[in-house]
């Protein structure tokens, strides 16, 4: 039996032939062509060439050609049959099953693609009809030609057209309702374009079939500006990509592609100059996408609107792909000034002017470094305790190995180099391994950090906690349980917890506290009101918050065990990066999370 045309056209797609060739043939870039030693015959001169565009090798000392399944039966000597199989699971596709089931349903696709077909083409003719020239107007007013709509074969779907009475001649209704273009009034009985007054953007495969839509509503409504298709049996949305039929054959000259927000954003971009652009077709970029994405593209550039809103969800596609990326596949990202979109960018500043923009682009590892760090104050202990969990957390994510822990020591010594008690004299604003950009310390912070040179974190930490229950006099008698749960490795500031405790216990009245323990602990106290790192941080804060405070500050101190290994270990893969002083780190952390 035979493989549909479909199935085998999409496994080629998916795969270059230098990726195929290129595991078993050590091959050369050399203009749009790899040359290579054949692997039909021995030789020292090469003679082998493959060519992704045209999607075949040719040897000429031999005459052997053909395409990537010629290549694996001839190869490996392989069946036709086994070549697929072998392709479509690297292709990342399900593999074909000549059963009954998969038979209909390869006929069910068909007649799918053509009612698609017969409804695009419809109402593309319907943009540049007479009666609906607002629509068309709309399209020249953002600065379409009608070359540009006509590549895209962009269409309008009039209010209350006949076409579904045209489409039931030829297809019956449920092949129409399958195709999800429609659907059924209750009271009428009557079945409904979904489209309806919108401005249609065609959905396609990879292969260029349109098996969805995306609308746009073009006059002011209560209606939702954009709508695009329900997920039918060939259409899930987080399986596709807008645009990706046409960029991807631009493989072979970069590796870039432009991933924006929207499919108005797609085409304006492509009018522009900017023809590798896609966008992830309504949906949150999903790890099917972005592995797809990364079949024809290896360094994506995520670029979406400048506003709040848009930031945010960059941050949430970094966080969410963060753990996927490896030394061959990339992500960037570019966030547009000013609230702008691309569209508005590029019909402002041009192609170059958005091309320059993208010359700034940032890893995905600066970008949450970056982004992270602005959402923080950095004089808040407490907050850069937070950031510094979590960007551990990412780091440990990566599925990468080998990635993973060089990503690891890079985040680690900028954490290092954060702030003045962890041994840097500046402080460190991350920016994409290309380039450090030191920021200022505020003078006060440089005198506090000098004088607590001479004390470890544990030490600081102790005199915090006293400094609260000092000051904080009825705050520190309902915690005289906790207190006493934990031991202070220095004698002295162990001694007046003790103390305190002791008092608070036998004895309420602050006027005889203050005089009792300040005049007899002068020096003491001096010390922790010198070198305290939480004074600034009590100021104006409300009794809850200190008490909350003081929780924090003694369950930090619990934790100081478990945190000094951590912290042993990182210098130790800092200084020299081996696997088990890594695979321990990891087995510590993953206890600590338990716990």
């Amino acid at each position: 039996m035979k493989y549909p045309k479909e199935y085998l056209n999409e496994i080629k797609l998916r795969l270059k032939v230098s990726q195929v060739v290129g595991k078993s043939v050590q091959l050369k870039k050399r203009g749009k062509e790899f040359i290579g030693l054949s692997p039909f015959k021995s030789e020292k001169t090469p003679s082998f060439t493959v060519n992704d565009d045209k999607e075949f090798y040719h040897c000429f000392s031999t005459g052997e050609h053909g395409n990537i399944f010629d290549f694996l039966m001839k190869t490996r000597s392989m069946g036709f049959g086994e070549a697929v199989k072998t392709l479509a699971s690297e292709a990342g596709m399900q593999p074909y099953r000549f059963t009954k089931f998969d038979q209909k349903k390869d006929l069910r696709f068909q007649t799918y693609k053509k009612i698609f077909s017969d409804y695009s083409n419809y109402f593309c003719k319907q943009l540049f009809a007479e009666n609906n020239k607002e629509a068309l107007n709309y399209l020249f007013s953002r600065g379409l030609s009608r070359e540009i709509i006509e590549e895209f074969n962009l269409g309008y779907v009039p209010w209350k057209n006949s076409f579904y009475e045209i489409l039931s001649k030829n297809y019956s209704e449920e092949e129409i309702n399958a195709t999800g273009l429609y659907f059924k009034n209750e009271k009428t009985g009557k079945f409904v374009d979904r489209f309806n007054s919108r401005i249609i953007f065609p959905v396609n495969n990879i292969a260029g079939d349109t098996i969805a839509f995306g609308g746009r509503i073009i006059k002011d409504s209560k209606l939702a500006k954009y709508i695009n298709s329900p997920e039918t049996e060939f259409y899930k949305k987080g399986n596709m990509i807008f645009n990706l039929d046409k960029a991807k054959d631009l493989r072979t000259e970069t590796d870039d592609v432009l991933i924006v927000e929207g499919y108005m954003d797609v085409v304006s971009v492509y009018s522009a100059g900017i023809k590798n652009v896609i966008a992830n077709s309504g949906t949150a970029l999903t790890e099917r996408q972005i592995n797809l994405i990364w079949k024809f593209f290896s360094n994506p550039i995520i670029c979406l609107d400048g506003d709040e809103s848009g930031q945010k969800a960059a941050e949430r596609i970094a966080e969410r792909l963060f753990s996927l990326i490896n030394e061959k596949n990339k992500i960037y990202f570019s966030i547009m000034p000013d609230n702008q979109d691309p569209d508005d960018y590029i019909k402002k500043n041009g192609k170059d002017g958005l091309s320059k923009l993208l010359e700034q682009k940032e890893i995905i590892q600066s970008f949450i470094w970056n982004y992270q760090l602005n959402k923080i104050d950095r004089n808040n202990p407490y907050e850069v305790s937070k950031f510094e969990k979590e960007i551990k957390r990412l780091s440990y994510s990566i599925q990468d190995e080998t990635l993973k822990k060089y990503v690891l020591e890079d985040f680690l010594e900028k954490i290092k180099k954060l702030t003045p008690i962890q041994n840097s004299r500046t402080n460190y604003n991350y920016h994409n391994f290309r380039k450090k950009k030191d920021y200022k310390i505020l003078e006060e912070t440089k005198i506090l950090h000098r004088k607590r040179q001479n004390f470890s974190k544990t030490e600081i930490i102790e005199f915090s906690i006293l400094f609260i229950i000092l000051n904080y006099f009825e705050i520190a008698s309902q915690k005289t349980e906790e207190l006493s749960k934990i031991k202070f490795i220095n004698d002295k500031t162990e001694n007046l917890k003790n103390e305190i405790i002791t008092y608070l216990i036998e004895d309420n009245n602050k006027e005889s506290f203050d005089l009792k323990i300040n005049s007899k602990n002068f020096n003491i106290i001096n010390q922790i009101n010198e070198n305290s790192n939480i004074q600034i941080i009590t100021k104006n804060k409300s009794d809850y918050e200190i008490s909350d405070l003081l929780d924090e500050l003694i369950q930090d101190y619990k934790n100081q065990g478990n945190l000094k290994k951590i912290e042993s270990l990182e210098q130790k893969l800092i200084n020299n990066l081996d696997e088990n002083s890594y695979s321990e780190l990891i087995k510590l952390k993953s206890q600590i999370n338990r716990e």
